[in-house]
């Protein structure tokens, strides 16, 4: 086929979608079906008609084939759990009773039962619940939801693609089930799992489905021979079946590297590859092997994670180099949408000018659409997008939002000195005991208590000028005084004034940093029913005045307890916010943390003894190659230090880390050189403790015992049998007691009977500590 005729033949697609409609209604639903409000119909057909909204939206901007299977009540990770067959035993008889209530104990647990464990989809903000496999592990096929959403696009004449997780992914995200040897290696279960995927894919080419996508985002990262021959064995033998769709296996967030040949000559019909993380890096693997002779190339030429608009003329040049590498080329974004907001066109208090720099999920789809035409009938077919997407992206370059002299004057005159503390951590350590008079195992939490219905209607009541802001600020009083009371009373040791002011850990900082803009509608899923409002990080950072030293010295003097002060770290300032693309990560990361520095200077100078710098992101972005892995950690340790190196030696410098995979990282957690690191482990069982130990990590540390993420109450025993397993590997002088993560999504019955429980279980194991 020529390239012109290729050109021709260009389609639009994306490879998924956000799921929670324009005003979170998926939210809103599904949480009213835990709460007894909704039914299980009526949160079904909510689903059902935002599955529809989607698929119609994509199809009225021009998509030529919309995504099936992969909109998910919680999780797809979970639903491919369910569609292969791997529940869990403990979960076995709830899902047998009842599917529905069986899937989300699944994702959420019960009293008596834990759930499964979480964790960060690859460098994402995305959580996914991690499949428990072992070597009794029996796959049954369930293509019910996948078959199921696949008729209902047909039903609406479109033209569809189912899109599963892939099984050599699905495979290397599992972990050993509890119970199993550490050193299972789930992906010895390959040859019994493709039997169960060949069996959905009959059932999909039965329905209807002309492809499916095979998610296989595991293969972009680092990959043993015995890993790449499994890929190899997986796409021989699913491409040998005759009674199958066509497949196209997907790759995106970095280079697919030495996966690229096997998967190139597998017996499959397509492949779609990430031409934004890694483009020059796909687009050389892609020529060195000949290309893609006779088979689909979806090309990802559209960013599919940040909100910034495409370089149109730039993806255009892409998309012409790649028509001579394969038989047909489409047109996508470069991972699913979900990592994006719905609508740009929804926000109303971003300036015009500004708001025409950002692509959101339905910008991005008019991207896609706009390039397959280009592609397909030539330039002068979308000259006018073309000139428009010049002038806005001169607009953005030339913009002084971009760029504060005083700022980049300030930051190039950074030091290798300023990022150290002024005496080591076992100098340190021993001022700070004898400043802060902790207890043995002394207890805390890690910061936000429940946001309760009353704080999100008083805030919404100041938006819209129903209170005025003395009113507010009474309310807030309030909520701290019954938080330190509430800790005073529970025996809780180091105090925290619960963030009651706050409306999420990033945006609260975004919004009193210049060169950030907040979003009114900009939600993104986190987990679940969990969504996020990422900030735009458009321009230089920098801090006009304090942003928490009020509220935190008015809840010290409350109490003679140590109140912590809380602050969101630079990495996670960037993970958890769309970040600028127009210069290195580096660059920004040391421009906040300078910020940040100020209000941590503040602090101390306002007497705050304790202050901790979250930096729950600092794992999720680790690059997934490790050759890229150093420069990214050296920055990144760099603005941890950066920000919290100022204070004096008995000031005790916490932080917090959670639902990430730590062993990668605890040379990089040693590097912070924090007084105190606190992690997620309850649902890990401690496996961070001993990631630690193995580490010889010298500071202190507080290894979850109570999971957040689950509305169970931890009774006194379970906590205290964490302990003990927390014993086994950090000594009982460097361990802290505490919940894995914040409770700003809890409720107030549930975190008193569980903070009740925490301080209770520190006090039996301190006790037996003291007897033996």
């Amino acid at each position: 086929m020529t390239a012109k005729t290729a050109a021709a033949a260009a389609r639009a697609t994306v490879y998924g979608y956000p799921r929670q409609g324009q005003n979170r209604e998926l939210k809103k639903a599904v949480e009213g079906y835990w709460k007894g409000r909704v039914t299980a119909d009526a949160f079904q057909a909510t689903a059902a008609q935002l599955r529809r909204s989607n698929w119609r939206q994509l199809a009225d901007a021009g998509i030529h084939e919309v995504p099936t299977g992969d909109f998910s009540y919680y999780d797809h990770v979970l639903d491919t759990t369910v569609m292969v067959g791997a529940i869990p035993e403990r979960h076995r008889r709830a899902v047998e009773a009842d599917a529905t209530d069986g899937y989300f104990a699944m994702a959420r647990g019960t009293q008596e039962v834990a759930p499964l464990e979480m964790t960060k989809w690859f460098d994402t903000n995305y959580h996914y619940l991690v499949p428990e496999l072992g070597p009794d592990t029996v796959f049954t096929a369930d293509s019910g939801k996948q078959v199921a959403e696949l008729k209902e696009a047909l039903a609406q004449g479109l033209a569809a693609r189912p899109v599963l997780v892939g099984p050599v992914t699905y495979l290397l995200l599992a972990k050993p089930a509890p119970g199993v040897s550490a050193n299972f290696e789930p992906l010895t279960l390959l040859d019994r799992l493709l039997p169960v995927y060949a069996s959905v894919l009959a059932d999909l080419r039965a329905a209807g489905a002309e492809w499916v996508q095979l998610d296989e985002p595991a293969l972009v990262q680092d990959r043993t021979p015995a890993e790449l021959n499994a890929a190899e064995r997986a796409y021989r033998d699913l491409g040998a079946l005759t009674d199958r769709p066509k497949l196209l296996v997907a790759s995106y967030f970095d280079r697919l590297g030495g996966a690229l040949p096997v998967l190139a000559k597998a017996p499959v019909e397509g492949l779609a590859l990430d031409f934004t993380e890694a483009a020059a890096a796909n687009l050389d693997a892609l020529a060195a092997v000949g290309g893609l002779p006779g088979k689909r190339l979806v090309a990802g030429v559209v960013n599919g994670r940040n909100i910034w608009i495409n370089d149109l003329q730039k993806s255009l040049a892409t998309l012409g180099t790649l028509l001579g590498l394969a038989d047909r080329v489409d047109v996508s974004a470069s991972c699913s949408l979900l990592h994006v907001p719905l609508d740009a066109a929804a926000e109303r208090d971003i300036e015009p000018q500004i708001l025409r720099w950002l692509a959101f999920a339905r910008q991005k789809s008019a991207e896609i659409v706009a390039l397959a035409k280009g592609l397909s009938q030539g330039t002068g077919a979308i000259a006018g997008e073309l000139a428009a997407n010049r002038a806005d992206l001169a607009s953005r370059a030339g913009s002084p939002i971009t760029h504060d002299p005083a700022v980049r004057a300030r930051s190039g005159a950074v030091t290798d000195a300023d990022g150290r503390r002024s005496q080591p951590y076992a100098e340190r350590a021993v001022a700070q005991r004898a400043h802060l008079g902790l207890p043995l195992l002394p207890t805390t939490t890690v910061g936000s208590f429940p946001q309760t219905t009353e704080l999100r209607t008083a805030r919404a009541d100041l938006r819209a000028g129903r209170i005025g802001v003395a009113g507010y600020e009474e309310r807030i009083k309030a909520e701290i005084q019954e938080v330190i009371f509430f800790q005073e009373k529970t025996g809780l040791d180091v105090l925290v004034h619960g963030e009651a002011e706050r409306n999420d850990m990033v945006q609260y900082f975004a919004e009193q940093l210049t060169g950030y803009l907040a979003t009114q509608h900009g939600w993104v899923q986190s987990y679940g029913t969990r969504y996020v409002r990422p900030p735009i990080l458009a321009g230089d950072i920098s801090r006009a005045e304090p942003m928490t030293v009020r509220w935190t010295a008015y809840a010290q003097s409350l109490s003679d307890r140590p109140v912590k002060g809380m602050l969101t770290g630079p990495v996670t300032m960037l993970a958890w916010s769309f970040v600028r693309d127009d210069q290195p990560l580096g660059d920004t990361a040391r421009q906040v943390a300078l910020a940040l520095r100020d209000e941590v200077g503040d602090l101390e100078a306002a007497g705050t003894s304790v202050i901790q710098v979250d930096e729950p992101a600092l794992r999720e972005t680790l690059p997934l190659r490790s050759a890229d892995r150093p420069a990214y950690l050296a920055w990144a340790t760099e603005a941890f230090r950066l920000t919290s190196s100022g204070v004096r030696p008995d000031t005790q410098i916490h932080t917090h880390m959670c639902y990430a995979e730590f062993g990668d990282i605890v040379a990089a957690i040693d590097d912070l050189d924090a007084d105190v690191i606190s992690l997620e482990a309850a649902r890990s069982h401690m496996q961070v403790a001993r990631e630690l130990a193995a580490h010889g990590y010298p500071r202190e540390a507080g290894p979850g015992v109570y999971d957040i993420h689950s509305p169970r109450v931890p009774g006194v025993d379970e906590a205290a049998a964490l302990l003990r397993k927390g014993l086994e590997a950090i000594p009982a002088e460097r361990l802290w007691v505490n919940p894995d993560c914040g409770l700003k999504t809890r409720g107030w019955a549930e975190t008193r009977a569980s903070l009740e429980n925490l301080v209770a279980a520190a006090r039996t194991v301190r006790s037996e500590l003291s007897a033996s």
